[in-house]
């Protein structure tokens, strides 16, 4: 059986991932040290689903699937020793890195959560990359990155996967080359893990490590055909304004009667992707490592674009929520186009899930379901930069 390493295997992306790869017969063992649930404590707001213990989640999938997934709690980024160790021990194949703080927003709450959001985010894929190093195991590491790294400004060029072809000219000669595409992070959140990809550029051409970058767009969905199984199985679903992504936003909204709250003129295009594709992705990377003496393979994880605004205007006439225009708190274009190659993936058999009004309402009706959870006052999105 494959063993694979979850970091960060608690979390929104990292559950329905772990429950994905144990029900696809891989060997799943989950690194994590609670640090999102923690984050639920300071900032005083739960997962609008309610979360059981991650022991009482682990049981309970074992009970409906027949299938263990062990818990190791290591804190990634601070317990070098004892994950040079879990390594040496385990000897995964692969290893997927979701151990990072991952809202924009809350890395730029104030001076302390920019520290926080840098310390944890570089220390964290650092260390991972020297255990790699010091253990001599040939891992394959597959990294949930965003597509936040390019920016999100008009580039007049479709989005390639990481690298950008050019021209040098030089002295009358032209030369043909290919850079990582440059980055042009929006936030601290986003600026990790640009960093990430100069980390991962340097150990993959020092170390020869195997490596795949994933430049995720916004999730969106919060079952897979693995959490329904079982409530106590069911996924996180963030609304808050720190950790709420958009289109889950919106729909939890609606579900409570709270106008949506689109910022500035809602012209941005932003590239989606629904929880079940992220869980299948995550094990088309698997699948598909690069070979020992390849570069990283970047792969830009998303299968479709829709602008903002667009969006609420959906939800809107479909549920007859009004919406709601409000000073946009970030530093970024009132409008901006959106073009994006994700080819790899593709030809690797994905096969996309698209927006459609099922999965919306079944969004809804999660969002119905738990709304007296909902703490209307922490729907705003608070920090400004």
């Amino acid at each position: 059986m494959r063993k694979v390493l979850v970091l960060g295997g608690d979390g929104f992306c990292g559950w329905p991932t772990s429950l994905h790869l144990s029900e696809a017969g891989y060997e799943v063992i989950i690194v994590d040290d609670f640090s999102r649930r923690k984050t639920d404590i300071e900032l005083e707001v739960e997962s609008l689903t309610p979360i059981r213990p991650l022991g009482e989640r682990l049981k309970v999938w074992r009970d409906v699937s027949g299938n263990k997934i062990r818990h190791i709690t290591i804190s990634i980024g601070k317990e070098y020793r004892r994950l040079l160790e879990l390594l040496i021990t385990e000897k995964p194949e692969a290893i997927v890195h979701f151990a990072e703080q991952r809202s924009a927003p809350y890395s730029m709450k104030s001076s302390g959560h920019r520290r926080l959001t840098v310390n944890k985010n570089l220390s964290a894929t650092n260390d991972i990359l020297a255990a790699i190093v010091e253990s001599k195991l040939d891992i394959h590491l597959v990294h949930l990155g965003t597509m936040g790294v390019y920016g999100y400004g008009t580039a007049g060029i479709k989005i390639p996967e990481g690298y950008l072809k050019v021209q040098v000219e030089e002295g009358g000669k032209v030369t043909d080359g290919e850079i990582l595409y440059p980055s042009n992070p929006g936030s601290i959140y986003h600026m990790t893990k640009a960093q990430d990809q100069l980390l991962f550029s340097f150990y993959n051409k020092n170390d020869e490590l195997r490596i795949t970058d994933l430049h995720q767009g916004i999730v969106w969905g919060t079952q897979t055909p693995q959490t329904r199984r079982d409530e106590y199985l069911i996924n996180r679903f963030d609304y808050d304004g720190d950790y709420g992504t958009v289109l889950n936003r919106f729909l939890m909204q609606a579900a409570i009667n709270y106008p949506l709250t689109v910022h500035g003129t809602g012209g941005q295009k932003r590239a989606f992707i629904h929880i079940q594709d992220t869980c299948r992705c995550i094990q088309l990377a698997i699948e598909h490592p690069p070979e020992k003496k390849d570069r990283v393979k970047i792969l830009n994880q998303m299968t479709e674009i829709h602008r903002v605004r667009d969006l609420a205007q959906l939800i809107a006439e479909k549920t007859g929520v009004g919406i709601a225009y409000l000073d946009n708190p970030r530093k970024e274009s009132a409008e901006n186009d959106l073009l994006v190659i994700n080819d790899q993936l593709l030809e690797m058999g994905l096969k996309p899930t698209t927006l459609n009004k099922e999965l919306m309402t079944e969004v809804e009706q999660v969002a119905r379901k738990y709304s007296s959870r909902c703490d209307q006052d922490k729907i705003p999105c608070l920090s400004e930069w």
